[in-house]
């Protein structure tokens, strides 16, 4: 569609922090800085083949205008939020220190150097080990970097390091060892080492790492990035739809060996409860995964950003793509077949915040299931067990999961979310319906499974069963009376055992559900077997269905498709579509509130467990000040829709996602009434608004 400006991947980065926060990092720092001609080879041929996280900005000068011509960077630069910005740019500041601190740096001196590419990279140089590597072009800002080495230097002998002794096999490396680190399980030693070239500079926390991207900076290296077969798909996928004048972020991880990678060499100050689930999926055949990679880009004329991304998985030796023995053990769940068409079902409703749906290979994953299921729960047999036991245990539902529920079930699964208004931390509203082939079968299992739990009632509404949750916590205790001098009655002992494990594993696994749906309600309707996270959700869908005036119909959601369908003519498995506003809105409240640790939302629930302290008997401090955001409506705006589709190919999954901004002759689901019915909603004075587009976001930061 497009002819790429250059390749793809042409230089390589990943800090040990997460993929999240190494972009945000390093696109506020390319925000502001001027590109000029290229200080080294590309990186994709100097880093090695080992390299496991890489993050890049070729061209910041051009991200830059790029970025401030969006919606997005116009938001950054409205002074109503410019507190906030000010606020979070310091605490991103302290964060920064607290990981680029480590090598000497700060985010406020990456934003000085660069005259060209700036780059980020996790790098194994042995297994199990990871080093940390920045690599800037620093063409015309010599000055600027030789006061930066100096500063480095510094800092480090602040904080009590040692410099070593020059070694003649690399006479342009300078070496610190710093103190033993013993904030971790263990005592760890630690150095910094970094060398000053022309036109570049490279920092990082393995000497040899920093060595050897020296030795072959010039002219790259055979055993490179570039030569792994998953960079090069990953590449050859994605290229083609690089827009001529695209600057994009580019990126490539081998998650899962990247993981194993940072967690040996940055263990985490204090160790997590609970299963480790980084084993668990490398276990499972999950490793399959050996790559995601692609680029983000902003504005290109049309959308306000664009993102190509694949999910490197081929088959494994000797196994056809379609096959449903692609994978090992519960990585063969990881079957999404393509379909013609991928549309919201009539009864999403119209004001959904977000909707996805996806075709996945039910039979197959359920078939997949038990080595997982066992993992999780740390002991095996569970699963086997607990289908067993809701088959044959008398105090048992006594249903054949298999016949009864599995094989009655379609091959789409949809997730509506939904944000209540006034916000709390209990606002969102979830939604997750699998296609019924046979409702009337799938009806009747649930009805028979929910109807023998005392924590289900029933609940009728327009004509529809519900079986909503009314005590999750009472546990039914099991009377045991032994009777001395009478001989015991026959039993069948192996099927007995294994009916008392089915009930504790059921019990076990119910604990799991509850965290995730603490109010859930379940009902069979419109084809679909449907479990929300609350009633009043499930009504209102209802209502949507019998209304027939649905998701699919809105101006928004028409405009998003077709631009999906453009950018993706082939038949999806999976399509998504949100409104920005109104998945965002329930975080941005609880945040400005002070109350996000305690949010119940997804998003709330995702940013929890990153920040988590491991604990679970504990709620974690916020660590966000939100005290100065300015009221939701201000920034309304702003904020416009998003959409996504994926495609099954026989090396992975394609995906690409976009922003189109907000239109103004159009308001917001949740508006009123009133304001739909004008012909000046708020939405169109807002964009009469004058844009703000002089600075970029870390300028935004650091300027009035």
């Amino acid at each position: 569609m497009f002819a790429p400006r250059r390749s793809l991947f042409r230089r390589s980065p990943h800090c040990h922090f997460s993929c999240t926060r190494a972009l945000i990092a390093i696109a506020l720092v390319g925000a502001g800085s001027i590109a000029s001609g290229a200080g080294f080879t590309a990186s994709e041929k100097i880093l090695p083949a080992t390299t496991r996280g890489w993050i890049s900005i070729v061209d910041p000068a051009g991200f830059r205008e790029s970025f401030r011509a969006t919606s997005y960077g116009e938001l950054l630069n409205d002074p109503i939020l410019e507190p906030f910005v000010t606020s979070f740019g310091n605490q991103l500041r302290e964060g920064s220190r607290n990981r680029l601190g480590k090598l000497g740096l700060t985010l406020e001196d990456l934003e000085k150097i660069p005259g060209g590419e700036i780059t980020l990279a996790l790098v194994e140089p042995a297994p199990g080990a990871a080093a940390t590597l920045v690599l800037v072009d620093t063409t015309g800002h010599a000055d600027e970097t030789k006061a930066l080495v100096k500063q480095i230097a510094e800092r480090l002998e602040e904080r009590g390091a040692t410099k070593l002794a020059a070694d003649d096999a690399a006479p342009d490396v300078v070496v610190f060892a710093l103190p033993l680190d013993e904030e971790g399980p263990e005592p760890i030693r630690r150095a910094v080492a970094f060398a000053h070239l022309p036109e570049c500079l490279i920092v990082g926390d393995h000497a040899g790492v920093v060595a050897e991207t020296v030795a072959y900076l010039a002219e790259g290296r055979e055993d490179c990035l570039a030569s792994v077969p998953a960079f090069e798909a990953i590449r050859e996928r994605c290229s083609a739809e690089v827009p001529d004048d695209a600057d994009p972020i580019r990126w490539f991880i081998d998650p899962i060996k990247y993981a194993f990678a940072s967690r040996e060499t940055y263990p985490p100050r204090e160790a997590r409860n609970g299963p480790d689930y980084l084993d668990i999926l490398a276990s499972q055949g999950f490793d399959a995964i050996q790559a995601l990679g692609g680029f983000v880009h902003f504005d290109d004329g049309i959308y306000e950003f664009r993102h190509h991304t694949l999910v490197y998985a081929p088959p494994l030796e000797g196994r056809e793509p379609e096959s449903e023995e692609r994978y090992d053990l519960a990585a063969r769940m990881l079957r999404f077949p393509n379909a013609e068409t991928v549309e919201p079902p009539h009864w999403v409703p119209r004001d959904a915040s977000s909707w996805v749906a996806v075709r996945w290979d039910m039979q197959n994953a359920f078939a997949s299931a038990d080595t997982l299921v066992d993992e999780m729960v740390g002991e095996k047999g569970v699963f086997e067990d607990v289908i067993a036991s809701l088959k044959e245990d008398p105090d048992g539902p006594q249903i054949d999961v298999e016949e009864d529920l599995i094989k009655a079930l379609g091959g789409g699964v949809v997730i509506v979310t939904h944000a209540n208004v006034p916000v709390d931390v209990d606002s969102e509203r979830l939604l997750i319906a699998i296609e019924a082939d046979d409702p009337e079968r799938v009806a009747a299992t649930v009805a028979k499974s929910m109807s023998t739990d005392p924590d289900m009632q029933e609940v009728e509404f327009e004509g529809n069963v519900i079986w909503e949750l009314i005590d999750r916590s009472t546990e039914i205790p099991m009377l045991e009376i032994e009777t001395p001098g009478l001989a015991p009655p026959v039993v069948d002992r192996d099927r007995d055992d294994r009916d008392r494990r089915g009930s504790r594993n059921r019990q076990r696994l119910r604990e799991r559900e509850e965290r995730l749906l603490p109010h859930s309600s379940v009902t069979v309707a419109e084809g679909f077997l449907m479990i929300a996270s609350h009633r009043d959700f499930l009504e209102h869908v209802l209502k949507a269905a019998k209304e027939g005036d649905g998701l699919a119909g809105t101006d928004d959601y028409q405009r998003i498709t077709q631009e999906i369908h453009r950018v993706m003519p082939n038949p999806m498995a999976l399509r998504s579509f949100g409104r920005v506003e109104e998945t965002i809105r329930t975080a941005y409240e609880t945040i400005k509130q002070g109350s996000m640790p305690k949010s119940k939302s997804m998003v709330g629930q995702a940013i929890n467990l990153l920040l988590d302290d491991g604990n679970d008997d504990t709620v974690r401090e916020q660590k966000i000040d939100g005290s100065t955001l300015p009221d939701f409506e201000e920034i309304r705006k702003y904020l416009g829709t998003v959409g996504a589709g994926m495609t099954s190919v026989d090396d992975g999954w394609y995906i690409t996602g976009l922003s189109l901004p907000r239109h103004a002759e159009e308001p917001a689901a949740a508006e009123s009434e009133k304001e739909e019915a004008t012909d000046e909603p708020a939405a169109a004075e807002a964009s009469d608004e004058p844009a703000v587009a002089d600075r970029t976001p870390q300028e935004a930061v650091e300027q009035p």
